[in-house]
């Protein structure tokens, strides 16, 4: 059987539960196994890159933000902003007495970037951070697991239709095939990014 859209894998999955009464259900399983693969899975195709004006100690963050890799001040001179936490920039707000400046920090708070020092200007900000996985449904019926790595998708969402089963006998197996995907599609990333940066060939000059 083709694997290939939203419909086909709700399919696969029943006929891999040999059920025909989970067509109530079986969406739910695949949103939990889009759950647990967007907190897993750290591939290159979840990378987007997003430019936002601060010019407030908050700017909001894209919709579909899940985790920062990188953000920069691209005005003048580009700097990358340093990841800290809340804590850290309330101490420092405190010890400058809430100086404006050119931020130099940053921690997400509540769906926004949060900068010390609070801008006093405008900056551009260049995000580049990793996406949501965007979820299958009736109206977007496939995505780039699915594309590539559909059998993530299948023993994700077997993984994850045990619990309501009360199915013990097949979960090790689908927990453990699920957990090869992830791992394989984590690799295949990591050869794309950084598979040619081996050892290069001295040209000697003469």
């Amino acid at each position: 059987m083709a694997l290939t859209t939203f419909a086909e894998l709700k399919s696969s999955i029943a006929d891999f539960l040999n059920r025909d009464d989970l067509t109530s259900v079986i969406p739910d399983f695949i949103t939990l196994a889009e759950a647990d693969m967007s907190r897993k899975l750290r591939h290159w195709r979840m990378e987007k890159r997003s430019t936002a004006v601060l010019d407030t100690q908050y700017t909001q963050l894209p919709d579909d933000f899940y985790e920062p890799i990188r953000m920069a001040i691209t005005s003048g001179d580009t700097y990358t902003l340093e990841l800290s936490n809340l804590q850290n920039l309330a101490d420092q707000r405190q010890r400058t007495s809430n100086a404006s400046g050119r931020p130099q920090l940053y921690a997400i708070t509540d769906g926004s970037i949060n900068v010390w020092p609070a801008p006093d200007s405008s900056y551009t900000v260049e995000m580049i951070y990793y996406s949501k996985i965007i979820p299958l449904s009736g109206s977007n019926t496939s995505n780039w697991i699915l594309q590539y790595y559909p059998d993530a998708y299948l023993y994700g969402a077997l993984v994850h239709s045990a619990p309501y089963l009360a199915e013990d006998a097949r979960a090790a197996i689908w927990a453990g095939l699920f957990q090869n995907a992830i791992d394989g599609i984590n690799i295949d990333s990591d050869k794309s990014k950084y598979g040619g940066s081996g050892r290069r060939m001295k040209i000697r000059s003469y």
